[in-house]
């Protein structure tokens, strides 16, 4: 019997899990990440946490009484836009920024001199942004390769830099459509010698070197695929990847994701697609969702109050529930101010409003897909900590006219270790 092992570089730690080619889970692990100072990031950390996480896993495996040496396939998916530079030996030669980091005024000026209207490289946030404020950081002109953090990973199992794949590199820049890195991005600064190689999801890349699956406990012959981000692996995780499939992730923001035949882009609306397989998965990113949640209440509250909220009656209140100015999808506007009144006395009152909102900001999120040429949901799995509260998720249903459940296998590392059984 084959086996894929998927490693999931998450925001809190390292995942992995084991899967057969009939994608049943074996085993899993779950380590945390070691604690670091969030301006002075070292990527080296990550990846003696992934090697802690493998080793438990194969622990786990092997209690069933299955071979590690049985793993055949391996795949990395890590947060999207989190980057670092690091020299031929793969030592970082800079801190890493994280998908999160923002500020970069400077970098997105020189961007927005350069880059086509309504790019998704665009923005003080954006990978691009990022990757030309290390870029300066490198004083000593020391970085040999320029890398996601799966990448980083990745060449850590190879031993070689200068790998990437379709789905990490977008928003740096990369062209997915005609497989190739746009002259205008290398106007901004940005270094040609230090971009990878871009490679299709499940893609071999080579096999793994052979210190490192000694030290691991793995077969000296286990092939390294292409991975992809997070939030991709998480929708393969809980779909059967057919088109029409749709993920809707209630995390600290609202995530919406659906497979389409075609691409589907609205840079004006922040709506993007990602290749993967013969097909595209379409979505975009809203700043509403649990982050809003906890601003007023806490676990517990939400979870009593829900108690109090008739899911199939409406609240009347018309919110635009966000932390702060700025929205991305489905408006993209930054200066979009949040709409939290009237409030009401009830704070379960209050709370169904929020709920209700936010639903009508899905359903503006898939129509949106839809009005563009793609397929509007049949059923939404959803995943994150919201996909457990079921009043929501009448309201959702109610409000969104489709099928809605909580997806089964929701771990990012399950999707990753299916990648090279889909593409490979």
């Amino acid at each position: 019997m084959t086996f894929s092992l998927g490693i999931d570089i998450g925001t809190s730690g390292v995942k992995t899990a084991t899967l057969n080619a009939e994608c049943e889970i074996f085993s899993t692990s779950n380590i945390k990440h070691i604690k670091q100072n969030s301006d002075k990031i070292n990527p080296s950390y990550w990846w003696e946490t992934v090697k802690h996480a493998i080793k438990l896993n194969l622990i786990n495996l092997n209690k069933k009484g299955i071979n590690s040496f049985e793993i055949k396939k391996l795949a990395v998916d890590g947060t999207s836009g989190t980057i670092l530079l690091a020299n031929e030996r793969l030592q970082p030669v800079t801190r890493a920024l994280m998908y999160d980091t923002t500020g970069f005024r400077k970098e997105a000026k020189i961007i927005e001199k350069y880059s086509p209207e309504q790019h998704i490289a665009k923005g003080q946030n954006s990978t691009l942004a990022r990757a030309l404020k290390l870029i300066a950081e490198d004083k000593k002109r020391a970085a040999k390769f320029l890398m996601h953090q799966a990448d980083f990973i990745v060449a850590n199992f190879l031993k070689k830099g200068g790998f990437s794949d379709h789905n990490n590199t977008l928003k740096l820049g990369y062209n997915v459509e005609k497989n190739y890195w746009p002259e205008w991005i290398f106007k901004t600064g940005l270094k040609k010698n230090l971009l990878p190689k871009v490679f299709p999801v499940g893609t071999k890349l080579g096999k793994i070197n052979e210190t490192v699956a000694s030290e691991l406990g793995l077969d000296k012959n286990t092939i390294i695929y292409a991975g992809t981000t997070d939030s991709n692996a998480g929708f393969l995780s809980c779909t059967n990847f057919e088109i029409g499939s749709a993920v809707s992730s209630l995390g600290s923001t609202l995530a919406i994701k659906v497979l389409s035949k075609n691409q589907i882009e609205n840079a004006e609306i922040g709506l993007y697609s990602h290749k993967i397989g013969q097909y595209w998965l379409a979505g975009g990113a809203s700043n509403t969702g649990g982050n809003v949640l906890k601003k007023f209440f806490n676990e517990n509250q939400i979870v009593n109050l829900s108690k109090d909220i008739d899911p199939n009656s409406s609240s009347g209140l018309e919110y635009y529930p966000l932390l702060k100015m700025g929205e991305r999808f489905p408006i993209n506007d930054p200066k979009l101010k949040p709409r939290l009144t009237p409030r009401p006395q009830s704070d379960s009152f209050f709370l169904h409003g929020l709920f209700e909102s936010m639903a009508k900001i899905e359903k503006k999120s898939y129509e949106s897909i839809y009005k563009l040429g793609g397929s509007f949901p049949k059923h939404i799995l959803t995943v994150g900590g919201g996909a457990n509260n079921k009043v929501w998720e009448q309201i959702r249903i109610n409000v969104i006219k489709t099928k809605i459940s909580s997806g089964k296998n929701i771990e990012a590392a399950v999707g990753t270790a299916k990648i090279p059984f889909l593409f490979g």
